[in-house]
């Protein structure tokens, strides 16, 4: 018995339900993608400059040919993005798949995303743009973009600044304000320490200025071990308490009983999230050390009684 490589589901004897493959791809079955992962790193090379995806990880532009059910390179209009072993640190993709699963599961805004199985064996991380439509490109900017700083300064901020760019900017201040305290929380939860101004963004639909679909989620502390996070609340950017966080809450405009709603939703889904962790493609010490990192956090969000 396996996991979906989508939904981390019991698959049975296949890897991925038809359900699964058709949210994510459009067909009942995972697509070929006849590349092998050093062949991969050379297609990423070779695209830099030529696409606006950026950061650490090797990341390579895909579209799909649903008549051949095939996932092609595209240096222009991919619908999808594929993030390949690194070389640098293990078990990336299998990391951002669970991690992103779990965003779901305590009620995020998450893009189609799954992993796929290379040529040579390995797993990619795969995710569908949420910045394309059939019809064309929607506006997305990055805080950093918002905050008028170039991408060297992304980690020359904190997350009170991030509020107040979603006061200026958002089309619902209020309700983006708790939207991206939610994010906060689930990125203290899961370990989260690269969640700089880039990785925040407002999308543009139909007019409507909102935070994007959260994406580049990882629980960093499996390959850093002690690693903080990327931006300060109140100065600090490691052992925060419940007092730190009702803080945030209320500098934010955001009353105290909403916020002990998200915090009892966290506990809540505590024994959930041990099941998808477990389930997880990751190797089973960092599946161990996942669940020990979330069991942690949970209790920083509420008070002890």
């Amino acid at each position: 018995m396996t996991a979906c490589l989508i939904c981390l589901e019991n698959a049975g004897a296949d890897s991925v339900h038809k359900a699964c493959a058709q949210e994510l791809y459009g067909s009942d079955k995972a697509p070929h993608l006849d590349v092998e992962l050093a062949k991969l790193h050379t297609l990423g090379l070779a695209m830099v400059g030529h696409t606006s995806i950026s950061g650490i990880q090797r990341k390579i532009s895909l579209s799909h040919n649903a008549g051949r059910n095939t996932l092609q390179v595209a240096v222009d209009g991919g619908r999808y993005i594929l993030k390949p072993q690194a070389q640098t640190f293990p078990n990336l993709p299998e990391n951002e798949h669970v991690t992103m699963r779990l965003a779901e599961l305590v009620g995020l805004a998450v893009p189609k995303c799954g992993l796929i199985t290379l040529k040579d064996g390995t797993l990619a991380y795969l995710v569908k743009r949420f910045d394309r439509t059939e019809t064309g490109k929607l506006r997305q900017e990055d805080f950093c973009q918002l905050a008028g700083k170039s991408p060297k300064e992304k980690y020359d901020s904190s997350v009170e600044q991030c509020f107040k760019l979603v006061d200026k900017f958002a089309s619902e201040p209020g309700i983006e304000k708790l939207k991206l305290l939610h994010l906060m929380m689930f990125l203290w939860w899961t370990g989260n320490g690269d969640m700089h101004l880039k990785n925040f963004s407002v999308l543009t639909t139909d007019g409507v200025h909102a935070l994007s679909p959260v994406y580049d989620l990882l629980c960093t502390r499996l390959v850093i071990p002690g690693d903080q996070l990327a931006l300060s609340i109140a100065g600090k950017k490691d052992k925060l308490t419940p007092r730190v966080w009702l803080d945030l809450a209320k500098y934010a405009g955001i009353p105290a009983k909403a916020y002990e709603r998200l915090a009892k939703g966290f506990k809540s889904a505590q024994d959930d999230a041990v099941g998808l962790v477990g389930r997880s493609f990751l190797p089973g010490e960092m599946r161990e050390a996942y669940v020990d990192l979330l069991g942690s956090r949970v209790r920083t969000f509420l008070p002890r009684g």
